[in-house]
């Protein structure tokens, strides 16, 4: 009888969980592991200032830390590989890699920086063949004038008017592609 009288006696079973104790959707564990992270931040930030609140800190004068060289570099960098086969082509194209090295400049061929214009650069890379770097001006002038309208008088006036180089450059690019396809 003690047997039946303790399963008569038994709890009643456990109820299934009320909708309130669900698991959280995305947007509030996003928003806890927010507050977390927030939290955390907080705390480092202060343990840093704790630790480095020994540390001088006098302000820096940028002109003394950011310097630039003195003289300008005498040996050009090394160039690309030739993308172009032919030989006004492969002239633009190593005017281009030297104008974006050494720099642009306008006014003269070349600056006390050793920065240089369109013409500059075609003539250094050209070697002394006045021939080859004439073609090559031809080329440039058709280009700019292509892009920019037939009312472009020469190279150099097109290089003077410019603020700086983004433009030469792009169309020392654009006269070597048009160099190419002409097979000169």
């Amino acid at each position: 009888m003690t047997v039946s009288a303790r399963t008569a006696t038994a709890p009643p079973p456990l109820a299934a969980p009320a909708a309130d104790t669900a698991e959280p959707g995305l947007e509030a564990r996003l928003a806890a592991r927010l507050a977390d992270m927030t939290v955390r931040l907080e705390e480092a930030a202060v343990a840093h200032e704790v630790r480095t609140a020994h540390l001088s800190t006098d302000p820096v004068d940028l002109a003394e830390v950011i310097t630039a060289p003195y003289a300008p570099v005498t040996a050009p960098p090394a160039a690309p590989p030739a993308t172009y086969r032919t030989p006004v082509a492969a002239l633009l194209e190593r005017a281009h890699h030297r104008m974006q090295t050494a720099g642009w400049c306008k006014g003269a061929l070349t600056d006390a920086d050793g920065a240089i214009c369109l013409m500059g650069a075609i003539r250094i890379e050209a070697h002394g063949d006045g021939g080859l770097a004439g073609k090559a001006e031809t080329v440039l002038l058709d280009a700019i004038r292509r892009e920019l309208g037939d009312d472009e008088p020469s190279v150099p006036s097109f290089n003077d008017r410019q603020r700086d180089g983004r433009l030469p450059l792009r169309m020392l690019r654009n006269a070597a592609g048009l160099a190419d396809a002409r097979f000169l």
